[in-house]
């Protein structure tokens, strides 16, 4: 019996020809508007014209792979994108092949919410086919994330002079998602305060706030306060400047290296504020020395071990 471990993730084009198929998969097969085609195309040309999201997550399960079968070969570690290549049904029939019978996965999203994580799940159940699945719902207090997000932003505050670092308020964001999770009841707001309280606990006392940003281009309410407003803010009560540690994102894609580098630098500059970003989490040790942990939890409790 061979446990398999699926690590998955959104996916992004490998190019500017994939931006239309793309975001075709991302609308369930509904038609894009050539206006809206447009414009994540440009975004995409800003940032290098493609995703760099696929090298990033192999990483990831590539450092898993590592920790996973440090004491002899216990794991077959796959990668499977939710909306582009390689998908979750490729990476499933991959691990099929590779003599796997139960499947362990892991988004790359730490916190929960039924409209993201839990959509992966329903798309890796169905994949599976039969083959038992278990799955880490949600890691937004797994201790070697939160400690990693404290280095990272502490590195980003070091790089103010000293005279102002202990004025220059942290904006974690997160992923706007269209406000009717309230109303479900969806962990996903809860999670990510959980995750600011932590992180600022572990830093001590210092100015922060918390903002969603990437709400998609739809006239449905999503979830706020937005990260642009709360910079407005802070410019307005005379903040030296800021840091924007994006709790809910582990890599660098277009929401980080657009939405953030490019549009939230630039309203920062138009309002005279420094911004710096922190890090990524990407593959830091400590991170992925916990999702190893949880990993192996998982198949545990279900004696795959």
């Amino acid at each position: 019996m061979t446990t398999g471990v699926l690590v998955m993730a959104y996916g992004g084009p490998d190019s500017l020809e994939d931006v239309a198929p793309y975001l075709l998969d991302v609308r369930g097969r509904r038609e894009t508007p050539d206006t809206i085609v447009h414009e994540v195309r440009e975004r995409y040309a800003k940032i290098g014209g493609r995703s760099p999201i696929l090298e990033r997550t192999w990483a990831q399960a590539s450092a898993l792979d590592v920790l996973l079968n440090a004491n002899g070969r216990r794991f077959v570690v796959s990668v499977g994108m939710r909306h582009w290549h390689p998908y979750i049904r490729d990476a499933v029939r991959d691990l099929r092949n590779r003599g796997v019978t139960r499947i362990v996965g892991v988004v790359m999203a730490p916190h929960y919410s039924r409209m993201s994580v839990g959509a992966y799940y329903e798309v890796l159940a169905e994949a599976a086919n039969g083959l038992p699945v278990r799955g880490i719902e949600h890691w937004h207090l797994l201790p070697g994330y939160v400690a990693t997000l404290v280095e990272h932003v502490r590195d980003a505050l070091a790089r103010f002079p000293e005279d102002v670092r202990d004025r220059v308020p942290v904006i974690y964001t997160a992923h706007s998602l269209p406000e009717r999770i309230r109303t479900s009841g969806d962990p996903y707001p809860t999670q990510l305060l959980q995750t600011v309280e932590a992180v600022a606990a572990a830093l001590g006392p210092h100015p922060h706030a918390f903002a969603y940003q990437s709400a998609a281009m739809t006239k449905e309410p999503w979830l706020g306060p937005d990260a642009g407003e709360v910079l407005d803010g802070l410019a307005r009560a005379g903040a030296p400047g800021v840091v924007i540690a994006p709790i809910g994102f582990v890599c660098e894609h277009v929401e980080i290296l657009y939405d953030v580098d490019v549009e939230l630098r630039s309203r920062a500059e138009a309002l005279g504020l420094r911004l710096e970003r922190i890090r990524m989490v990407n593959d830091a040790p400590a991170t992925m020395a916990g999702l190893a942990d949880l990993i192996r939890e998982a198949a545990e409790t279900a004696g795959w071990t």
